[in-house]
């Protein structure tokens, strides 16, 4: 499995265990539970945020952001769905990435100003663990409430998708 292929896979992980986590969060009740479920969506869109700059490091564009959140906090629905439409975006572009525009460092600039050098293939495992750890966090606040997280792990994202994985040969 080349890196490309391997970033394919993570990327596509983290659509389905974002998918699944938004509709898990959605069950959260906001009246009973509405600290709690603003804190998961305010983790949420913090790594919403997070891949957008990163999107736009990977392109060398500018972004809208100055701080790794948002002021606001979006309703759970409207960022569920701008969350799909990175993810997309995520997969297309890998989709696109030679192994030597993998391998190419950018340069950028932080949210806090300093300055940053990453090559592309590092910039995407930033994405993909940075989104893990904290749908971690989100998982355990919902459990706190007795909504069940998802078991957004990677195995069970492969024989989901790949059911054949599960065949003996």
């Amino acid at each position: 499995m080349g890196t490309s292929t391997l970033l394919q896979s993570m990327f596509r992980h983290k659509a389905w265990a974002n998918a699944e986590l938004f509709a898990e969060l959605a069950k959260v009740d906001p009246v009973a539970h509405a600290a709690e479920r603003h804190a998961a969506i305010r983790t949420l869109n913090h790594i919403f945020v997070v891949d957008r700059i990163f999107a736009a490091h990977l392109c060398g564009q500018a972004h809208v952001y100055a701080a790794t959140n948002t002021a606001e906090t979006p309703p759970l629905e409207a960022l569920r769905d701008e969350v799909a439409a990175s993810d997309r975006w995520y997969v297309d572009h890998i989709g696109t990435l030679t192994p030597q525009a993998l391998a190419e460092a950018v340069d950028f600039v932080f949210t806090d100003g300093q300055p940053g050098r990453m090559s592309r293939e590092e910039m995407l495992a930033h994405v993909a663990t940075h989104g893990s750890y904290h749908r971690g966090a989100v998982g355990r606040i919902m459990a706190q409430v007795a909504v069940p997280p998802p078991r957004d792990i990677f195995t069970v994202f492969l024989h989901q998708s790949e059911p054949r994985r599960r065949a003996r040969a």
